[in-house]
């Protein structure tokens, strides 16, 4: 499947449901690098993406970036709440309290 996301990219198409994938493709596979570098344009795309700034924590995270992981997360939680997506506002809150208890 990653591969052909990556191939609809070298084509010329970007947009935040394609950097999506890529970034979930490359954190499944444990790239956590990979997988940021993606996530970050899908949310530059659109701020919104609660689900991506969902992702985009566990990438940090996966780093060992807690400080990444903490501003995806926060960013996330407000993008979150602007909306009305209870059940991401409700992961990033705990992904948050457990980041804080792990320092």
């Amino acid at each position: 499947m990653r591969e052909s996301l990556e191939k609809m990219l070298a084509k010329g198409v970007d947009n935040s449901l394609l950097r999506f994938g890529l970034g979930k493709a490359w954190l499944d596979e444990g790239n956590g690098a990979e997988a940021a570098l993606h996530l970050r344009r899908c949310v530059e795309f659109d701020p919104k993406y609660s689900a991506a700034w969902k992702l985009l924590g566990k990438a940090y995270q996966v780093q060992g970036d807690v400080a990444g992981a903490r501003q995806a997360w926060t960013e996330g939680l407000a993008a979150a709440q602007a909306h009305g997506d209870k059940q991401a506002e409700k992961e990033m809150t705990v992904f948050l309290r457990k980041l804080d208890k792990a320092v």
